[in-house]
């Protein structure tokens, strides 16, 4: 299996995971964050990009095209949660949570569409809360709600060249946070971060070619 990929939010629990997968897997990966870049990051990796920034995310993708020697897909897993209901919450997390799950996304779909290969694929990371948001999550379930519609339209777009764009759908993710701010929920039920890398590393490949637009959703996977 061979692909030329760029992570973007690629510093993080589920970006490392998708990271190492891909690598695994035999991608050739351009990892970005915001975020300094870690030392053990394999392969190529910039950071300190603000992922909501388009002229910045236009050049290191393009950086990163051409590192890679081309671009066949793309990954976007940046973002944010927040929790805090309408009556002790703040209008401005509403604006928080559009800048770095939707406008992060949107961005990084611009820049990426715009020098994919015919045939590439796109895959976002949305959230399960988004078709059905608990208290106090309102501002990202709605953030993550605008991943999924971005990911449909974008797919519908996108098809007379024949890129897919497509998304994951998780519950909770197993990540050192979640475990944190979660200490007596029950950590059999929170999807396995390699369990999700793999789903995305599916819809990467050519044996997803004929899902397109589609949320794929993580809920109990262990590996």
């Amino acid at each position: 299996m061979s692909g030329k990929i760029i992570v973007a939010g690629a510093f993080g629990a589920l970006g490392r995971a998708v990271v190492a997968e891909l690598g695994n897997r035999g991608f050739s990966v351009a990892a970005i964050d915001l975020a300094p870049v870690p030392a053990d990051t394999p392969g190529i990796a910039i950071g300190g990009i603000d992922l909501s920034d388009e002229p910045a995310v236009a050049a290191a993708y393009d950086s990163a095209k051409s590192k890679l020697g081309g671009l066949t897909g793309l990954v976007n897993v940046a973002g944010g949660f927040v929790w805090e209901t309408m009556a002790d919450g703040a209008i401005d997390t509403w604006d928080r949570m559009y800048r770095m799950n939707l406008r992060t996304a949107a961005v990084s779909c611009r820049a990426g569409a715009a020098l994919l290969e015919n045939g590439g694929a796109i895959v976002n990371v949305g959230a399960a809360a988004a078709a059905n948001a608990a208290i106090g999550m309102a501002p990202y379930a709605a953030s993550k709600a605008g991943v999924m519609a971005l990911t449909q339209s974008l797919a519908d777009e996108l098809r007379g060249r024949m890129i897919r764009v497509n998304a994951v759908l998780p519950t909770i993710l197993d990540t050192p946070a979640n475990r944190r701010d979660m200490p007596d929920a029950d950590f059999s039920t929170f999807v396995e971060l390699a369990a999700a890398a793999r789903v995305i590393a599916l819809l990467l490949s050519a044996d997803a070619a004929a899902v397109t637009g589609a949320g794929v959703p993580l809920s109990v996977g262990q590996a």
